[in-house]
């Protein structure tokens, strides 16, 4: 199960494409299929078929997005946790091999791959939770164990000249 937590960012992000979809794309797309719909025989009518399949594609994420809204819990930076890997941290890593990673623990639904954003739910993550620089954390991933070195913590992004 997902964790229900999430950065301020993330939320808003969140907001604004359910804002968008139901405002902009859902009008859009209904327009769309009444205009196909006027052409005549549905049921060989290629715009209609597609236009009523991203109507139920755009409800179908409009209604996950109002759930899951309702229960996500905003974490917020606190001082707190400065020198401490925790939820919306960037944490640069280095293995055994001398590979570098950065990344940022979030919350599930701001997963991003190119962006080396992980959910706290990750492996990575809960390994890296709590921990603070030079410790090293042993990952159990499906890959196999792995051990990484904690050298860099930080609630700001690394800048391309560190």
């Amino acid at each position: 199960m997902k964790s229900p937590l999430i950065t301020r960012a993330g939320k808003e992000n969140l907001e604004q494409e359910l804002q968008y979809l139901w405002r902009i794309k859902r009008p859009e797309v209904t327009q769309a299929v009444s205009e196909a719909a006027a052409l005549g025989d549905r049921s060989e009518n290629a715009e209609y078929k597609e236009g009523k399949r991203q109507l139920r594609e755009i409800d179908r994420r409009i209604r996950y997005l109002t759930k899951r809204l309702e229960i996500l819990k905003v974490v917020d930076y606190s001082p707190e946790q400065e020198g401490k890997a925790f939820f919306g941290a960037w944490v640069e890593l280095e293995s055994e091999e001398g590979e570098i990673l950065h990344c940022r623990i979030v919350g599930a639904d701001e997963i991003d791959v190119k962006n080396n954003h992980i959910t706290i739910d990750s492996p990575m993550a809960r390994a890296m939770v709590g921990r603070q620089v030079d410790d090293e954390v042993v990952v159990n991933a499906p890959g196999g164990r792995k051990i990484w070195l904690i050298n860099k913590i930080q609630y700001q992004p690394f800048s391309d000249a560190e």
